[in-house]
């Protein structure tokens, strides 16, 4: 939905994707980080009326039309509200372990296998340099790449439509992980739910 923008309901409790999530990590990362990237998105397009019409994925495929100086801005909290919105869903319990579906041959026929993406993903994720996204993304022809982004740059800035993304900045999950990024990599590869990933790369 386009502005104002809102934070969206996770549909679970915090606690659910425990042990391998914590639910104070989920709570905080959902209302006070996902939280202020939607209200700093919000405060930012107030005085621009003729772009309140628009998707954020627009705003963010587009960020050299708009304003100089509120481009800064919109890529950081529109990248934020848009990575956040596909990661929750991304994490709803329940879901099939392993990829199914259209998704699942697209991966054994382009990347080798389940085990070949985990292991190219966890790669991406842990070569980020400070904070930033390890993302399994479909390019307009339907081929699928594996790489990382920056901060919260998104893949639609690219022309890729995201499929899986990985938050690998250290608030989703140093409270319980610390500085270990590759035991939280590890961990949660066991909370994607692969049923949402398939609608997602459907969709897309």
């Amino acid at each position: 939905m386009p502005y104002p923008f809102t934070l969206p309901e996770l549909g679970y409790p915090y606690e659910a994707l425990e042990p391998h999530i914590d639910a104070k990590t989920m709570e905080i990362h959902h209302q006070k980080h996902h939280g202020a990237y939607v209200a700093n998105l919000n405060a930012t397009l107030e005085k621009y009326p003729y772009l309140q019409g628009a998707e954020v994925e627009t705003l963010l495929r587009h960020l050299a039309a708009l304003p100089a100086d509120i481009q800064t801005a919109v890529r950081n909290n529109g990248g934020g509200h848009l990575n956040h919105s596909l990661f929750w869903e991304l994490l709803t319990p329940g879901g099939a372990q392993e990829p199914v579906g259209e998704l699942k041959k697209a991966i054994e026929e382009q990347l080798g296998g389940f085990q070949a993406l985990k292991e190219r993903l966890t790669q991406a994720a842990m070569g980020r340099f400070g904070s930033g996204w390890a993302w399994l993304a479909k390019d307009p022809f339907g081929k699928l790449h594996v790489f990382s982004t920056a901060n919260q740059d998104n893949p639609v800035m690219e022309g890729f439509t995201p499929i899986v993304g990985i938050d690998v900045w250290e608030h989703a999950y140093y409270l319980k992980y610390q500085n270990r990024r590759a035991d939280y990599l590890q961990a949660v590869w066991n909370v994607i739910n692969w049923d949402k990933a398939e609608e997602i790369y459907r969709r897309g």
